[in-house]
Formats: C-alpha cells, structure tokens, sequence
C-alpha cells in the first residue's frame, strides 16, 4: 500500500513498489522451485523482481529470482544485483541464448514490443509473436505467467463498464493484433503441450516515473493541451499490479487462466485532469472531444480473487502531482494512452 506519507526519492519509491503484502509471501511461500523473469528491465521488472525476492528472502527457504534482459541500461543491471537478485545478459530472440538458460519451474514473461511498433512492425510481430513460441518451448514444463494487455480487447462502449475477460478480443493496430498473437501462441502450448499459463491483460501501470497520471501531470504542469479523444482510462498503482502478477502464477493452468489488471475505477481523463490542476495549482488545458468509446478493462474477477487494489486513484493524484512539483526523476516513456487507431 502507498503510504500517506511523502515519497522524495528514487530509493524510497522503488522500496515502496517493491514492498511485498502478506499475500505475495504466503503465495510466494507456496511456489515450488525459483523464478525467472524475461524481459525484467522494463517499466515494471526490477520491482516486481525485487518484490518477488524480498518475499523469498522473508521465507527462508534460499529460493531465488532471476532477472534476464539485454540490460541496454546498465544501472538496471546493476541496481537488481545490489538487491540480491541474480542477472543474465542477452538477446531473447536469439534462439542458442534461450536454449542456454537455466531450468526454472516458474517463468514470469514480461519482454514485448510496444512503442515504435509502427514502422517496425516485422519486429514487434518477432517479439510478440516469434518469441512465445521459443519460451514455450524451452520452458514446456514450467508455469508461465505472460503479461499483454487491455489493448487485445479494442474499444468499448464507455457506459459498458469496460471489457471482461470473455468479451471477444477484436485489437485495432498492428500493435494491439500481435498482442492478441501473443496470446494465442501460449494458449497453442498450453494446449498441445499441456503448458501452465496465465495471461495478464494490464490496463495501466503506474508509478511517479511513468503513467498515465505523470503524462497528464506533466501537460498540465508545462501548460501543454491535453487530447481528450480517448476520454476515459484505466490505472493500477505498480506495487498492486506486481502483488497481482505475482501472486497470479498459482493459477497459471491449460488451457491459460486470463484476467484483466487493472484498478477499479474507470475515470474521466477531464476530470482527472481537473483533479490536478487543483493539486498542481494550474488550469489544465483541453483539446479535442472525448468519443463514446475508450480502451477500458473491466477488473473485477481480479479484485475478487485478490482484493481491491489497496492504492486509491486519490492517494496516486496526491503523490504524482507533488513529485512533478518537485521535479522528481522520470523516465520518459509516454504511455500514448490517448492513441484510438492503435499506431504506437
């Protein structure tokens, strides 16, 4: 849970998004044999893998975590080393590097291609669709819990409530089309080689670096227009979307559990925005006319499995608006979570 409390540093938020509930441990004390997390040097996989191993370490019984990526960012490397977690630098769509890596009963896929999709689209076809068949292949016997998104879904009408898990995907873009590819090449495995799986389809993580809240915080801060052609959205804070991933892989199954990740509310990007304004102490500035139809993932089989995210939409404004204030670190990486033709 984000506490009241101010966050002022890199180190206080990444211990707070790595924070493991009670949940994550006694799900964590349960899993048989360690972890593996491909693709761990995005947006969400230092913390997550942190979270994962200071819950084994809680438990006691030497279980570990191991992160593998390119690493084209070093300090990440170096940052997960320093948290006891062990690293392996390398290429994923090499076919000989995977061959090469190490057993492990359960496997977090977190690697994908998202932004620079358009014009790039034979490689993000590769990375969405060419490399599950090569994990699921090395990885036949273990339980692998895969991360893809709300996007499969396409838009919904606003008033629906959002996309649940049994609505009939119908993705717009290349993108959001691989994803759904993705999808369907782990259910193949799960379904000719009996190949645990569980699918995450996230709707949106956020943390004070990165997200949705921080684009729109940032406009505002800068005096930029904000488009409001996609007029609502979805976030979850990072730390519950970690607790949900992680505790996600006991019900990895064949054929594949599937959940929506998101939070539970489905806001107005208007009067989000508005909300702060009040905070940030500027009036925010609009573009455009918000359609009948967004990108909204309707959560609540995971909050009745898991619970309620415990980081309200209120306490993430809050947090988000005075760390812009204060010019805290960001990423960098824009969501696009107002695109509505699906080109990223």
């Amino acid at each position: 849970m984000m506490s009241q409390r101010t966050i002022d540093t890199v180190e206080q938020l990444e211990d707070q998004l790595s924070y493991p509930t009670q949940e994550v441990i006694e799900a964590m004390g349960k899993m048989k044999g360690n972890l593996i997390v491909l693709g761990a040097a995005g947006k969400m996989g230092p913390t997550l893998c942190r979270m994962a191993q200071r819950a084994f370490d809680f438990i006691g019984k030497g279980q570990k975590v191991t992160a593998v990526s390119r690493f084209s960012d070093p300090q990440i490397k170096k940052r997960l080393d320093s948290w006891g977690i062990s690293t392996i630098k390398g290429d994923l769509l090499n076919h000989s590097f995977v061959t090469q890596l190490p057993d492990c009963a359960n496997v977090m896929y977190m690697a994908g291609m998202k932004f620079g999709a358009t014009g790039n689209e034979s490689l993000t076809w590769a990375m969405n669709t060419l490399l599950p068949a090569t994990i699921c292949q090395r990885y036949a016997s273990s339980r692998i819990t895969a991360f893809s998104t709300g996007n499969v879904y396409g838009l919904s009408p606003i008033h629906d409530g959002g996309s649940i898990e049994t609505d009939t995907p119908n993705p717009v873009g290349e993108y959001a089309m691989s994803c759904l590819g993705r999808e369907r090449v782990f259910e193949h495995y799960a379904k000719t080689q009996g190949t645990a799986v569980s699918l995450l389809r996230l709707n949106y993580a956020c943390e004070l670096r990165y997200g949705v809240l921080v684009d729109l915080a940032k406009k505002i801060w800068n005096q930029q227009p904000i488009d409001l052609s996609m007029g609502m959205a979805n976030v979850i804070w990072q730390t519950d979307a970690n607790a949900i991933a992680l505790r996600s892989i006991a019900y990895a199954s064949a054929p594949p559990f599937i959940i929506n990740l998101a939070g539970p509310e489905q806001f107005s990007i208007k009067r989000t925005c508005e909300a702060l304004g009040q905070r940030l102490d500027r009036q925010p500035f609009f573009t455009g006319q918000a359609g009948p139809s967004a990108i909204l993932s309707n959560a609540q089989k995971a909050h009745q499995l898991f619970g309620y995210p415990q980081t309200s939409l209120s306490n993430m404004l809050d947090h988000t608006a005075r760390w812009i204030m204060q010019e805290g670190e960001l990423l960098g990486k824009p969501t696009k979570f107002e695109v509505i033709d699906g080109k990223f």
